[in-house]
């Protein structure tokens, strides 16, 4: 049987766990991080919210995320990662899937973007 944590414990590894994810990323419908474009895509530097006293832990990008999108490629993701190129994927969460028929840009709104740490 799986332990139950405490409301403090969750916040304290949603915190931890924001230290560890320094830039986001956008991913197709394939799973493939998004590469070129002009001006090209690029992972964004994130800083996060702090968890709140509330025992949900549930961190936020502290800003939204602006991302320049190449021509004929769908948005369908963003992953947290430990670098600005290369690095580890840390996981995300899958978004509305977005074509872009020419170039453009894609906005990660962080008030709906987040990871959340609950008891299982």
């Amino acid at each position: 049987m799986a332990a139950t944590m405490s409301d403090d414990y969750r916040d304290g590894v949603a915190n931890a766990g924001g230290a560890l994810i320094t830039h986001i990323g956008l991913v197709d419908d394939d799973g493939d991080e998004l590469v070129g474009g002009d001006p090209a895509y690029a992972r964004q530097p994130v800083t996060w919210t702090v968890a709140p006293a509330s025992g949900v832990g549930v961190i936020r990008p502290d800003d939204d995320l602006v991302f320049d999108i190449p021509a004929s490629t769908t948005v369908a993701g963003w992953r947290g990662f430990n670098a600005l190129v290369a690095g580890d994927n840390l996981g995300g969460a899958d978004l509305a899937n977005e074509v872009y028929g020419a170039q453009g840009t894609y906005t990660l709104l962080a008030a709906s973007t987040g990871i959340k740490h609950l008891n299982a």
